[in-house]
């Protein structure tokens, strides 16, 4: 009887910690430089947002030291060709990049989720017109679409974000169509529908839940595509404009300076190309990590 029960102990014990290993973040510690990426932007993200409370130079103030001063205890990253303080402006600016990029994110998934859902699981009238709409987005040029609509509409923030999101939301309703029409196939969905409950009630909680993880790789994907849309069209000088410090436009003004300041376009350059490899790489380890046949080695 006392070796029964130990056995169970240990089986219970087993599972729980089998449980344990086979967690998201055990499962994407697989994948080392998913999981590098992963903590570098949480450190990326601390720093930007709370950063700016800490050092508390104002990154539009023009320093007693001048223009293009060398690094200093006072101005770690020096200053700029208007004599601002680098380090402020890094700060503030990937605190507004980072935030496009979320903001743009986040929109294009609510329009990606509603068109691709809708269009997979209602069909036939929904799905011809929702899915055309969506073919016939994807064939215009994302970056041409950008650059003409803050053209004609203006480079406020608020539009920079919803014209990166209307450019990037395409994709998303492609992945999440195919997902609801093989998740509308299951019994449990069936039998939702048979036992009367309404559609939007099966489709709000029997079928995108299970789609929840492929629409979360698809949200690290596409705010890393935000972040670069948003760099080269402030670098073209449609985005966010100055004062307001973006990384994009920090690289823009930088140009003229590449020879005899070459810090001002390395540092902004550099954060956008780590800040968007390490979102792509993340999306990739999470693609596979929330994958169900994903097995542990």
């Amino acid at each position: 009887m006392e070796a029964s029960t130990q056995t169970n102990v240990t089986s219970g014990v087993a599972v729980k910690a089998k449980k344990r290993k086979n967690t998201l973040l055990n499962r994407l510690r697989q994948n080392k430089v998913a999981y590098f990426s992963l903590w570098f932007l949480i450190v990326l993200h601390v720093v930007v947002f709370i950063g700016p409370f800490i050092w508390t130079a104002n990154p539009e103030e023009l320093q007693e030291v001048g223009a293009l001063a060398s690094w200093s205890l006072q101005h770690p990253f020096g200053t700029d060709d208007l004599g601002r303080d680098v380090f402020a402006r890094m700060l503030h600016g990937g605190r507004v990049t980072l935030l496009v990029g979320l903001a743009a994110m986040l929109f294009s998934l609510l329009i990606g989720t509603f068109v691709g859902a809708c269009a997979g699981f209602f069909g036939k009238v929904v799905e011809s017109i929702f899915m055309r709409i969506t073919e016939a987005m994807m064939a215009i040029p994302n970056f041409f679409f950008v650059l003409v609509a803050l053209t004609v509409l203006g480079t406020s923030p608020i539009m920079v974000i919803v014209v990166i999101a209307l450019s990037s939301w395409m994709e998303i309703a492609r992945v999440v169509y195919g997902e609801t029409l093989k998740w509308k196939e299951y019994e449990f969905v069936e039998a939702a529908n048979a036992s009367g409950a309404k559609s939007m009630r099966i489709l709000t909680r029997y079928i995108i839940p299970q789609i929840i993880p492929s629409i979360i790789v698809s949200g690290t994907l596409t705010i890393a595509a935000a972040i670069l849309t948003e760099s080269a069209i402030s670098y073209l000088g449609l985005g966010i404009q100055p004062p307001t410090p973006t990384w994009g436009n920090m690289l823009q003004n930088s140009q003229q300076y590449i020879w005899t300041a070459p810090v001002l376009g390395i540092l902004p350059g550099a954060a956008i190309t780590i800040a968007v490899l390490a979102y792509n790489f993340l999306g990739d380890g999470l693609r596979d990590a929330l994958d169900p046949r994903f097995v542990k080695k």
